[in-house]
Order: structure tokens, then sequence, then C-alpha cells
């Protein structure tokens, strides 16, 4: 579980990309929502606004986006967040795209996230149109997984349908990708401060308001410390705990049969084999301890990863086969180590103790 929050911050750090997302003003936590929860939602600004950004010292690059939410209706495969990026300028989504798709995006064509299903054919309909899926992109645990991004020609043809099947956009502020953007995404020069630069931004565009991604990440990743500093502390309690009661456990045990181990001392057995004997049953109980503890754990958690993501509201991704395996491993071999730690003492005691007193103990 450590492992999958932590591939989760670090997609999520990857992939939002931006320094500063300029949005409509009063629209910051539907930005936010839209980016890391997935919840559709569609904002404008004038297209104007594009200009006054390039006007601002300290920015190394600027790129727009539009947004466009589907209809839960006959018109559409299903309602997710749409997204048009500008492919001659945007820094953020073709690198996340390069890793799956090597082509450019053609018009027509839509890149969507790990999240959504399409048919057989490859293809989703909007707005009664038919549109090519070219690729899935990767698991991010963001909202980015429940979205479906395109070139602007693409989105242009796409709010072209949706007028023909009589989509109701909010008057007067009807989306034109001519003429209005919904956010855009910011990326600030290394030499300049990033708060200094949200000031900056912000007074040259009254109009709007700032999405800081990294603030963002401070939040979510402030939640994981927190809750990745209780589950080591609980951890390290449930293995203290085992440690000792592994140890009881083997002493009581030991303790009950020690008439038997008398006997196989009269039968022959030297001190080092019983004390082996010993050592090897409680190898063999941890071991066998160890593959049920995985087995549950392992059906706990691998077939519930999306539930128990949505329920700490944290990106949540599994990790890699190679990773799952070494954690087996360990998971593994330190309970099976542990058993024989907890047992030698009353091994040692077993093997020193005289026969003779042990056979007549009790009489």
């Amino acid at each position: 579980m450590l492992l999958s929050l932590q591939n989760g911050m670090h997609s999520m750090e990857r992939r939002l990309g931006a320094d500063l997302m300029v949005v409509p003003r009063g629209y910051e936590r539907r930005a936010e929502s839209a980016l890391l929860r997935g919840e559709p939602s569609s904002f404008y600004l004038n297209k104007d606004i594009l200009l006054k950004i390039s006007q601002i010292k300290g920015i190394e690059q600027c790129s727009p986006q539009f947004f466009l939410t589907s209809l839960n209706d006959a018109c559409c495969s299903l309602p997710v967040q749409m997204i048009g990026f500008d492919p001659d300028t945007d820094f953020v989504v073709q690198p996340w795209i390069s890793t799956v798709y090597n082509e450019n995006l053609s018009d027509g064509q839509l890149i969507v996230g790990s999240e959504i299903d399409i048919n057989h054919n490859n293809t989703l309909i909007f707005f009664r149109d038919t549109y090519q899926v070219a690729a899935h992109l990767d698991k991010t645990a963001t909202g980015l997984d429940t979205s479906i991004f395109m070139n602007m020609n693409t989105m242009r043809s796409m709010l072209n349908g949706a007028r023909g099947v009589g989509y109701a956009f909010d008057s007067p502020n009807l989306p034109d990708p001519d003429k209005m953007i919904s956010t855009a995404l910011l990326r600030i020069d290394k030499d300049y401060d990033l708060d200094e630069m949200a000031l900056s931004v912000l007074s040259a565009l009254p109009e709007a308001s700032l999405a800081i991604p990294k603030q963002m990440m401070r939040g979510i990743a402030s939640s994981l410390n927190a809750l990745t500093s209780f589950l080591y502390i609980s951890v390290f309690g449930l293995w203290l705990f085992a440690a000792l009661l592994l140890s009881t456990v083997f002493f009581g045990s030991i303790n009950e049969r020690k008439k038997e181990f008398a006997i196989y001392r009269v039968l022959g057995m030297t001190r080092k084999k019983l004390f082996l004997l010993v050592m090897n049953e409680a190898t063999l109980v941890s071991l066998f301890g160890s593959v049920i503890g995985i087995v549950l754990a392992s059906l706990g958690v691998f077939p519930f990863s999306t539930a128990i993501g949505d329920k700490l509201n944290l990106p949540y991704i599994n990790p890699d086969t190679r990773n799952v395996l070494l954690v087996l491993s360990f998971s593994l071999a330190l309970p099976a180590a542990l058993g024989p730690l907890g047992a030698i003492f009353s091994a040692f005691k077993i093997s020193k103790a005289e026969t003779y007193l042990v056979m007549r103990e009790g009489e």
C-alpha cells in the first residue's frame, strides 16, 4: 500500500506538468476537481488573455486548453471531461501521450485516459459523431484517467456536433476555441520565484485566478506523509507484537512438551539435534504462517486497489511486478526468520535441561 501511494504521488508530479494554471476568477476549485478527481467541468476565458500573458516577464512557456463536458445521453458514449490542447505550444499533454503513441495526433482522433472503456472498434461516439481512439494513456491516479484529449481542430468539430444536437451552452458565453480558452498552463523560468510570479500574473490578469499544481501537491503530500507515518508506526508495532507473541507461544508450547523432548534424549538424540529439531519446527510454523498471511493480505489489497484509492482519496497506483515480488519475498522471509528468533531461547533451554529431572518432574 505504501508503494502504491508513493507511485501515485510520483505519477501526479509528472503529469500535472505546469507551474501555474490560469482559470476564470472563482473557478480554482473546479479546476482542481477536474484534474485530481475527474469531475467534468467547463469554464471559459477570453482568448485575448494569452496576449497579456505573453507580456509578463518570467513566463517560459504558455499553452491554452479548452474544456468541454459530454452528456449522459444517447448522443454520447459516456459523460466525461474532454480537453482540447494546442499541439504547437503544448508542453504537458504531448510528452505524456508520446509514451503510448509516437505519431502526431490527427484531426478526429482521441487519446483517452486509462479508466475510459472503449468498444471493440476502438471508437467513441460524442454528440452522435464517431471518433477514432488512437491510444489509451497510462494510469496516473488523477482525474486525467477519466478525461479525453484531442487537438483543437477535433474540439471544434465536436462543438459543431454538440450544437447540432441542441447542446444547451450557457448564454451569452457560447464557447468557441477560436475566441475562448478554459485555462492557460504556464511554465515559469527557473530563475524566477514561483510565488512572486503568481502575484505578477494575478496583478496583470484581474479577470482571472490561479490554480497552482504545486500547492495541490503539497496538500496531498501532507495527507500522504501523515498516512505513511501512521502505517510505518503500525507496521513496527505489529512486528514487535508478533515477536513477543511468538516468543511466548513457543515458550509455552515447548514447556508443555518437556517430557516429549526428554524421551527423545533417552532414545539417543543429542542436545544439538534436539536444539535443531525445535528450531526447524519453529521455522516451518513461521513459514506456513507467512504464506497464509501473504495470501490473505493479497486477497485484501490487490482485488480492491481501486476501492482503497477511492476511500483514501489519494493517488494510488499498484507497483510493478518486480516491486511486488520484492515485497512478497520480504514478507515471506522476515516472519520466517522471526519465528526461529522467538524460539531460540526456549530451544536452547530445553536442549540443556537434565533429562532425569524433566522425566521425574510432577511426580
